[in-house]
């Protein structure tokens, strides 16, 4: 049984989710062309193996902070055209809704027949005659959901139609892909016309296809354990014990870890001498770095969720609270919001007081505020309060 240092452990997670040593520069992202931008966006989406889409848009949309977590300024419109150029990437349930590489479509086949064999998504069986839908697509072209009906019957997010509720369906069991959108909202295409004939086959079994959703889980994480790897596509943890042999993980012991994997590549990787080079920066709540909130405590001692939807008044970081990422430590919480041409930052929570923390934090602030284009930062409400005036300072520094 091979021993990883806790320390190594974390230093293994960062470099598998792109955040050490083999990423671009900042400023190599800002001076590339945009055809540059959107071919690094496209590698990392093929690396990471899923990128998780939300709604929540205050600094930017979380697919949007993925990339410049680990790139710097990264233009918008490269980073759109990495993911939905119609070719590169679909959308499907894995983590969550997410963006997956083009090449994963097979994998996910299991998951389309249980919807298939489920009968109904959560909105209830789809009412509206599918083989028309079907048929409209055919003529049409590509659709949005405006082009069938409309989302919504009434003004709750949640009151689908009966179009999008079709539409939804079709997505689910495999009929038709989203491999574009318009502004926010999906474009629904026929599977046949966007997913390449060599992978347009669902002949891989349950089990093959969860073999081949380990191996890649397991490759975002590097090191991690059944539930880490089991949760980058939302897998059985039993599944990850099945074919962690088959998918060629290595057994390792971690102190206060349970029973866990490392990838031949991890192992390698820590083995090679090399120079850690560290990104500080704002990450999504919805990072792979720390979208599995238990292996982030086990990593980075801190324990985050998110509260978006807790009321405001129990709310203890804020609405959309980001991890600042630095020296490969996190070091505080920042909520963030866009105004009038500011960045504010609602509430800033500090892991610590020291001198790097505040630093971190200022650099953090400052990079995220010319990349979305803020004149100026303003810092509302620091925790711990004695912290305010040090870190105010470093910021106008």
């Amino acid at each position: 049984m091979i021993e990883v240092e806790p320390d190594d452990a974390r230093r293994v997670a960062l470099r598998f989710a792109g955040l050490l040593s083999t990423q671009p520069t900042p400023g190599a992202a800002r001076t590339s062309s945009a055809t540059r931008q959107t071919a690094i966006v496209r590698s990392m989406l093929d690396e990471l193996g899923a990128v998780q889409l939300d709604t929540i848009s205050v600094l930017a949309r979380s697919h949007e902070l993925i990339a410049y977590a680990r790139y710097g300024a990264v233009r918008r419109t490269a980073i759109e055209e990495a993911y939905w150029d119609g070719t590169s990437g679909f959308e499907y349930w894995s983590h969550a809704a997410c963006v997956l590489p083009m090449a994963s479509w097979p994998a996910f086949a299991f998951r389309r027949r249980h919807f298939r064999r489920k009968g109904e998504r959560w909105h209830g069986v789809p009412t509206k005659d599918l083989e028309v839908l079907k048929a409209t697509i055919r003529d049409l072209g590509p659709v949005t959901t405006s082009d069938v009906g409309g989302a919504k019957r009434g003004s709750e997010w949640w009151d689908w139609s009966d179009s999008k509720i079709a539409l939804e369906w079709l997505l689910d069991i495999g009929e038709v892909a989203v491999t574009r959108r318009v502004g926010w909202r999906r474009t629904y295409d026929l599977v046949e016309r966007v997913v390449p004939t060599a992978l347009l086959h669902d002949d891989l079994t349950d089990e093959q296809c969860m073999a081949h959703l380990v191996r890649a889980g397991a490759g975002l994480m590097g090191i991690g354990t059944a539930g880490d790897i089991a949760d980058v596509h939302r897998l059985p943890k039993a599944a990850v014990v099945r074919h962690a042999e088959e998918a060629g993980l290595v057994p390792v012991t971690v102190q206060g870890w349970p029973r866990a994997w490392a990838t031949p590549d991890a192992l390698d990787w820590l083995a090679a001498e090399g120079r850690d080079r560290h990104r500080t920066t704002l990450l999504s709540p919805f990072d792979p770095l720390v979208w599995y909130r238990d292996r982030a405590e086990r990593l980075f001692g801190m324990r985050h969720r998110i509260e978006a939807y807790t009321p405001a008044h129990k709310r203890v970081h804020g609405y959309f609270a980001m991890p600042v990422l630095h020296r490969g430590r996190l070091v505080a919480r920042v909520d963030p919001k866009r105004d009038r041409g500011a960045l504010h930052a609602r509430r800033v929570t500090l892991e610590s007081t020291s001198r790097t923390a505040i630093e971190g934090t200022a650099n953090a602030l400052r990079e995220a505020a010319s990349w979305v284009g803020a004149e100026r930062i303003i810092v509302d409400d620091v925790v711990p309060a004695g912290a305010a005036t040090a870190l105010s300072a470093a910021v106008a520094d």
